[in-house]
């Protein structure tokens, strides 16, 4: 397939923060039975019909169950050739800062009900903090738009 052949498929992914007494802290979760698919961040694919910014709400509750949170903005779009993971399509991502209402749990186990990439449901994902200053490298290279979420905290806390 060239690249004009590719089936565009439209992704949301959310920079969850909370804020402590310490800084600003990033949630992130592992799959707890397919650890090889590394840190990732909430995120999935945007329904027919459906606003990135709709998917990006349904997509943190139901990977995490949190539903008392802020959307701060749309941090940017940008697209990717997914042929480097054996798929055939072009990944729209669209990334958002999200901040958390209230306290949370430190960590927890989260189910995802019916995952995108159409396994059988319910998978476990741990959900943990991570200090904006020790953010590990998180999979399909979804810390892409880090730096701009970095940057525009700094420029908004000074």
């Amino acid at each position: 397939m060239s690249a004009v052949e590719k089936k565009l498929v439209k992704k949301v992914y959310a920079y969850v923060l909370r804020k402590t007494e310490s800084g600003y802290q990033l949630l992130v979760f592992k799959h707890l039975h397919f650890p090889e698919a590394g840190i990732q961040i909430p995120g999935g694919t945007v329904e027919v019909g459906e606003s990135p910014f709709v998917a990006v709400k349904r997509e943190v509750y139901e990977e995490s169950g949190l539903n008392h949170f802020e959307f701060i903005q749309e941090l940017g779009v940008t697209t990717h050739d997914m042929r480097s993971y054996d798929i055939e399509e072009l990944h729209e991502r669209h990334y958002f800062h999200v901040e958390v209402l209230g306290s949370t749990d430190c960590s927890w186990t989260g189910y995802e009900e019916s995952p995108s990439d159409g396994s059988p449901g319910p998978i476990a994902l741990r959900f943990y903090w991570v200090s904006l200053e020790a953010i590990p490298p998180l999979a399909g290279k979804t810390d892409e738009m880090l730096p701009v979420l970095i940057n525009r905290i700094k420029n908004t806390s000074s």
